[in-house]
């Protein structure tokens, strides 16, 4: 291979490489709408959170769970990072 052929190479594949992330985002259709993945994971991590929330004051455990700000945000992380590794990763 020639410096031509080699700076080339360079060359195409410093324009191509800032170009791999540009794609179409990821969103669902929903009644001519689209919304982004991300925004249906954290209702669902929200959903997530309520449950967790009735079940431990059904049954008295909700002390545990202290200080509340910071396990409830945490678990609606848990919940939305789980439901985007289930339903989207492609």
């Amino acid at each position: 291979m020639t410096l031509t052929h080699v700076l080339r190479l360079v060359t195409q594949t410093a324009v191509a490489l800032p170009l791999a992330g540009c794609a179409l985002s990821p969103s669902l259709p929903v009644f001519g709408a689209a919304f982004p993945d991300w925004l249906f994971c954290l209702v669902g991590g929200i959903a997530g959170t309520l449950v967790v929330h009735l079940i431990a004051g059904r049954r008295g455990v909700r002390d545990t769970l202290a200080p509340l700000a910071v396990s409830y945000v945490a678990l609606s992380g848990f919940f939305a990072m789980a439901a985007w590794l289930i339903f989207f990763s492609h």
